[in-house]
C-alpha cells in the first residue's frame, strides 16, 4: 500500500509503514538520474575533487524530472561510503526560484515510514511513495539534513545544475531558501527519482563527459539527453518515454579511475540496465580509454591511473560484452561512434578502426553516428567549429543540440524497423 501524504507545510504521513526498496515495482519508471560515483582521495587532491563541506548543514538539490507522474520515489545511496550515513528531515517539493520552494508542495519523504535513513556501506535505497504531482520538464528540489561527523564520499561530480547548502542547522522543511547561501554543482548521495507511471517507458543516456554535458551552458538543460528527451517528447509518440543520463565525466569503457568513477562496463547493469522501466540504452564511450593510456604518470592525485594503452580490439571487445548484456535483459542498445577529439595519428588511427567497426559490425540494434554529425568535412579529425566549445572536445550547446537531433533520428528509424 502506498503512503498517502496530505499537501501542507506541516505534511501527515500515511501510519502504514513500507519497507525501504532496493528494487521498484512495475508501473514504476526513471524520470531523473545522475550516476553516483567516489569521491576522489582527499589526500592531494585540488579543490575542485573535493566534496563540499556538509557537517551538520542542510543540502538541497535541484533535479528536472523527465517524465511526469501523480507520485514520485527517490533513490539515495551511500555506494562509495566506508562507514554508515544517517540523513534526516527528507523532504521535496516544487522548486521555485534559487533554493527557495513553492509554497503549500513541501512534502516528507519518508523510508520505512520515517523521515530519515542510515544508509549502510555500498547501500542505495528507495523511498517509500510520496505523493506529490510531477511534470516532466518542472524542477524539484530533495532536502535532508546532513550528519555532522560524515563528509560525502559519494557524489555526482559534474551536475551542470547549481544545487545549495545552508549554514549550519536542520532547514530541510523551510520553502524559503535564505538561510542556503552556498552554492555547489554536483549532487551527494542522491542518484535516481522514479514515478508512477504504468506503460510508460525509460531511455537510457550512458557514456562519459559528453553524454555528462561537461561545458554546456550552466542550469539550462542543455546536455544532448536533455535535448534528445525533449524531442522525443515533443514527437507525441504513444509511450510517454523519459530520457535519463547516466554519464559521468572523465568515465572509461574499460577501467575505473579514482576521480572518473567506476568502469562503464562495471557499472552498465547498475547504471544502465537497472534503470526502472529501461527499454533502450544509448551509449557513447571509449575516447577516455584511447586518451589516458597516453598521458604522463606524475605524483599525488594521479586521476588517469591505470595508465592503460588499448587497441581498437579492446574497446570492440568491451561493445560486445555490453550488447550481451542488454539483450539478456531484453534491452536494446544503440552504439554511437566517437566524435572527433584533435587526436594525434595514432590514437585518431584507433579511434577511425573504432568507428569502422560501430558502423559496419550490424552488432548495436542501431548506430548513431555522433562523428559523421559533429565533424568538421575539412578535417575529419576535429570537430566543425560551430559545434566546438572551444576545448576541440567537447561539443558547444549547438553541438549537443546536433547530437540530440541525430540520436532521435536513429532512434525514432530503429523503432519503426
Amino acid at each position: 500500500m502506498r503512503a498517502v501524504l496530505v499537501t501542507s507545510l506541516c505534511p501527515i504521513v500515511s501510519m502504514a509503514a513500507q519497507t525501504p526498496r532496493v528494487e521498484l515495482p512495475s508501473g514504476w519508471v526513471a524520470t531523473w538520474s545522475a550516476a553516483a560515483q567516489a569521491v576522489a582521495p582527499p589526500r592531494d587532491a585540488p579543490s575542485f575533487n573535493r566534496a563540499p563541506e556538509t557537517g551538520g548543514r542542510t543540502v538541497r538539490q535541484i533535479v528536472f524530472p523527465a517524465l511526469s507522474g501523480s507520485a514520485v520515489r527517490v533513490r539515495l545511496t551511500n555506494a562509495f561510503g566506508a562507514v554508515p550515513v544517517t540523513l534526516r528531515s527528507i523532504t521535496l517539493g516544487a522548486s521555485s526560484q534559487g533554493a527557495d520552494i513553492v509554497a503549500g508542495t513541501m512534502r516528507p519523504v519518508t523510508f520505512d515510514g520515517k523521515t530519515e535513513v542510515t544508509l549502510a556501506p555500498g547501500a542505495a535505497v528507495w523511498s517509500d511513495a510520496v505523493s506529490l504531482p510531477v511534470s516532466g520538464g518542472r524542477p524539484l528540489a530533495l532536502s535532508f539534513a546532513a550528519p555532522a561527523n560524515v563528509r560525502a564520499t559519494t557524489w555526482h561530480k559534474v551536475a551542470s545544475q547549481v544545487s545549495y547548502i545552508s549554514g549550519p542547522g536542520d532547514v530541510a522543511s523551510e520553502t524559503n531558501g535564505a538561510a542556503f547561501r552556498a552554492r555547489i554543482t554536483s549532487y551527494l548521495w542522491l542518484d535516481r527519482m522514479a514515478v508512477e507511471a504504468p506503460g510508460a517507458q525509460a531511455i537510457v543516456a550512458i557514456g562519459d563527459s559528453i553524454t555528462d554535458g561537461m561545458r554546456s551552458t550552466l542550469n539550462a538543460n542543455r546536455r544532448w539527453p536533455d535535448r534528445f528527451g525533449a524531442i522525443v517528447s515533443a514527437s507525441g509518440g504513444a509511450v510517454p518515454t523519459a530520457t535519463v543520463n547516466a554519464g559521468i565525466s572523465g568515465n572509461r569503457l574499460l577501467n575505473d579511475s579514482p576521480c572518473y568513477g567506476q568502469a562503464l562496463e562495471a557499472r552498465f547493469a547498475g547504471d544502465a540496465l537497472g534503470q526502472p522501466g529501461v527499454r533502450d540504452v544509448i551509449e557513447l564511450v571509449g575516447i577516455n580509454d584511447i586518451n589516458f593510456g597516453w598521458m604522463p604518470a606524475h605524483a599525488g592525485l594521479d586521476c588517469d591511473v591505470p595508465h592503460v594503452r588499448v587497441k581498437a580490439a579492446d574497446l570492440i571487445a568491451g561493445y560486445q560484452r555490453l550488447i550481451a548484456a542488454a539483450h539478456e535483459r531484453h534491452v536494446r542498445i544503440l552504439g554511437s561512434t566517437l566524435t572527433p577529439a584533435s587526436l594525434p595519428p595514432e590514437r585518431e588511427q584507433i579511434r577511425a578502426e573504432v568507428n569502422a567497426w560501430i558502423r559496419t559490425s550490424r552488432a548495436f540494434d542501431a548506430v548513431v553516428d555522433f562523428d559523421a554529425a559533429l565533424r568538421d568535412p575539412s578535417d575529419p579529425t576535429r570537430l566543425l567549429a560551430r559545434y566546438d566549445s572551444d576545448d576541440h572536445v567537447h561539443p558547444s550547446d549547438a553541438g549537443y543540440q546536433r547530437m540530440a537531433e541525430v540520436a532521435f533520428d536513429a532512434w525514432s528509424k530503429s523503432r519503426a524497423r
